[in-house]
């Protein structure tokens, strides 16, 4: 995991560029506040519950933005879990005091912000219930050394996210950043000079060149940040699947999921999942967590960020998924819908569905763009209730019940087995992408 640069005053260089830079440049009055898909990464809830099987409220909470530069993630933490309190530190002091500013322009006052390393973070005295650090370890000289400044400030249930660049995704890339430092532009902050020179040298390849081909985007040609944080990028490093676990284990973490865990399952790679070669088949369902993702690298390497949620090992209560559960499980079930889905827009769709008798169709609703989940009308709208608070899973069966009495094909009474296997067939659906989260009580 050291992957020192031998220029040991990169961290200036990386301090001068944000403060020259600071990132994102979005403006102060910007907010995308209806971006269900970045509030439902950045609530507690979410991570929280695929740890624990269990909804947590956010009110209290002391989340801490590591790395938090013009406060634009700082912002998406607030909105996603209200009434916590949002900490943020960075090494550039022009960065810390947009943040700040932002967060109160949003009228966000339960806030602190710090010019502050990372490796520092005992010096604040504070603990966290969550850490957010997004883009910021494969900047840093030693990644090992956040990981376990963060892990030092940790509570025990607390979460970190973070990630790191992944060196196969951006293999085309770090030859870049290679051409350009043979090229000088980056022995200081590189500025505008430095940018066009960038779009002087990549025009005129031909566009046939490997380099050009892979790495030369039309925004590049208007963006000059696009280009500071991809061809000019002071600092930036890449890992492996393998060298991600291995800094965990280093700094006594352990993995919860990946962020975007539905987007890394292995078995969607191959054409007939269960029909596999008998070397595979054989080898696979033995495979550790740690082999399955380095599988996945090797196999399609897609992901330019390894983004990962880790904790404080043992700390999780073991519990069995969902899917597995039995009758008993589910007639003591209580069923919450995931915050980020509480939307007008939602529950309106459930409502024109209902009366247009048609299946309704989650996918704009939902945070994963790639995911199609279709629900009967019935079903569809037994979950109103949730809009309201979290409901039984046996006052939910019986609202299908009074929904459909009946079988719309046959007209003969629906079963109890058969309402049953309905309703939980849709919420396992649901739950697996953590859409509504599912308690066991008791």
């Amino acid at each position: 995991m050291d992957k020192n640069r031998p220029d040991s005053g990169i961290s200036d260089k990386i301090r001068q560029q944000f403060n020259q830079s600071p990132y994102p440049k979005a403006p102060l009055d910007f907010w995308d506040k209806n971006n269900s898909r970045t509030l439902y990464i950045h609530n507690l809830i979410t991570s929280y519950y695929l740890r624990h099987q269990k909804v947590i409220e956010t009110e209290g909470k002391v989340i801490l933005d590591a790395g938090c530069g013009s406060g634009y993630k700082s912002l998406l933490l607030a909105e996603a879990n209200p009434s916590a309190k949002i900490v943020g530190i960075d090494i550039s002091e022009e960065s810390v005091q947009l943040a700040q500013q932002r967060l109160h322009y949003h009228g966000f006052k339960n806030t602190e912000f710090y010019a502050l390393p990372i490796e520092n973070l005992p010096e604040l005295g504070l603990e966290f219930d969550y850490i957010n650090a997004d883009e910021v370890l494969y900047l840093l000289p030693n990644p090992l050394e956040g990981l376990r400044a963060m892990q030092s400030v940790l509570k025990p249930e607390g979460i970190i996210r973070a990630n790191l660049h992944s060196s196969r995704q951006r293999v085309h890339y770090y030859r870049a950043q290679e051409l350009f430092k043979m090229m000088g532009l980056m022995d200081g902050n590189p500025q505008q000079r430095e940018i066009e020179i960038v779009r002087e040298t990549m025009s005129a390849l031909k566009d046939e060149m490997l380099l050009k081909q892979t790495t030369w985007k039309p925004p590049f040609k208007t963006d000059d940040e696009r280009i500071l944080m991809n061809y000019l990028f002071q600092g930036d490093k890449g890992y492996t699947i393998p060298e991600m676990f291995a800094a965990l284990r280093a700094a006594n973490l352990e993995l919860i999921s990946m962020v975007q865990w539905w987007q890394w399952d292995l078995m969607d790679l191959f054409k007939e999942p269960d029909d596999l070669p008998i070397f595979l088949g054989l080898s696979l369902p033995e495979a550790t967590i740690e082999e399955r993702l380095h599988l996945f690298e090797l196999l399609h390497p897609i992901h330019r960020l390894l983004d990962f949620w880790c904790g404080h090992p043992h700390q999780a209560q073991s519990f069995m998924p969902v899917s597995e559960w039995a009758l008993s499980d589910w007639q003591n079930a209580r069923v919450h819908l995931h915050p980020q889905l509480k939307t007008s827009e939602l529950k309106e769709d459930v409502l024109n569905c209902v009366t247009q008798l048609k299946p309704l169709d989650m996918s704009q609703h939902l945070p994963f763009p790639d995911q199609f989940i279709f629900l009967d009308s019935t079903v569809a709208v037994c979950l109103l209730p949730l809009w309201q608070k979290p409901q039984s899973f046996e006052s939910l069966l019986e609202r299908w019940q009074q929904l459909r009495g009946v079988d719309p094909v046959t007209l003969k009474p629906t079963t109890t087995e058969e309402t049953f296997d309905s309703l939980v067939k849709a919420l396992t659906r649901l739950e697996s992408l953590a859409c509504v989260l599912v308690e066991r009580q008791g």
